[in-house]
């Protein structure tokens, strides 16, 4: 079975790759959110599948199966696509979505980075989330990871020099690089506490992020409601418990001092599990 199948699809003119697949740092659901509003305004078709059979660890990320009255229906096999479209003014846009891939990053990389090539890709976008200690009651910021320092000031990113775990995203954004195209990862900073589940703003500030380093016009309407719906929820638990009250003006402190990379004050401060844990309680209606 070959690694890659490609589609009869019509090909955009110079799009940008979008890289949003699922199973590296996602906090707050940011990428998956924002990939969703994305397929959900763009009509796209399939222009290359790769085999799920050659990448992916299906025991870890089992087939779904339908059942229609007992009796075996479809199978669906979770597997890496590259999906083509155009935004609302005709501009090429190009999503690569499905699971990270368990085996052969470097294999499946460079057959990302030849069909980039083969669409004459303008530029690739990598989305994800991190969690950090900064409050929900500001803005989401990004932070980059890209190709050339112009990308990299014009999104932002973390001063100084650190070395940490990579994800598909940024290896197949290194490649891209390597054969000429620009690349830059997009990172939502995702208060620590709201980490595990959908943040609505942080997928807003990867969608803005998007449109503004590459151009496109993305309807971002619905995910503001959303966004504006999110934190006002947050809200209301916040404002139930002393305890968290403080712990956001500490964050909303240190943000303003120009610091949000540690969790300040210690073990006085609640986790983010435990914060976390009372957020979903209360999303379900169980707050007392």
């Amino acid at each position: 079975m070959p690694l890659v199948e490609r589609h009869d699809a019509v090909r955009p003119e110079r799009p940008v790759l979008v890289v949003a697949l699922d199973g590296w740092i996602d906090a707050g659901f940011a990428a998956a959110t924002a990939t969703s509003a994305l397929l959900e305004q763009i009509e796209t078709e399939p222009y290359a599948t790769f085999s799920a059979e050659d990448l992916v660890d299906q025991r870890a990320r089992r087939p779904r199966m339908r059942i229609d009255d007992g009796v075996r229906g479809e199978i669906t096999w979770p597997e890496p696509q590259l999906l083509v479209g155009a935004d609302r003014l005709g501009s090429g846009v190009a999503l690569l979505v499905g699971p990270e891939p368990d085996y052969r990053w470097r294999t499946f990389s460079s057959a990302v980075t030849e069909l980039a090539l083969e669409l004459d890709v303008r530029l690739v976008v990598g989305l994800g989330g991190f969690p950090t200690a900064t409050p929900h009651t500001r803005l989401v910021r990004l932070a980059s990871t890209a190709s050339d320092a112009e990308l990299a000031h014009q999104i932002g990113f973390i001063p100084g020099a650190i070395e940490v775990p990579t994800g598909i995203g940024d290896v197949i954004g290194a490649d891209c690089a390597g054969a000429g195209i620009a690349s830059v990862g997009l990172w939502a900073r995702v208060p620590h506490y709201v980490a595990g589940m959908a943040f609505a703003p942080a997928a807003l500030a990867l969608i803005e992020g998007l449109a503004a380093v590459s151009g496109l016009v993305i309807d971002s309407e619905e995910l503001r409601e959303s966004a504006e719906a999110g934190r006002l929820r947050v809200d209301d638990l916040i404002s139930q418990s002393a305890e968290h009250l403080a712990m956001v003006r500490r964050l909303e402190e240190q943000v303003d001092e120009g610091d949000e990379l540690e969790v300040p004050g210690g073990a006085d401060i609640p986790s983010g599990d435990e914060i976390a844990a009372e957020l979903e309680r209360y999303l379900r209606g169980e707050a007392q």
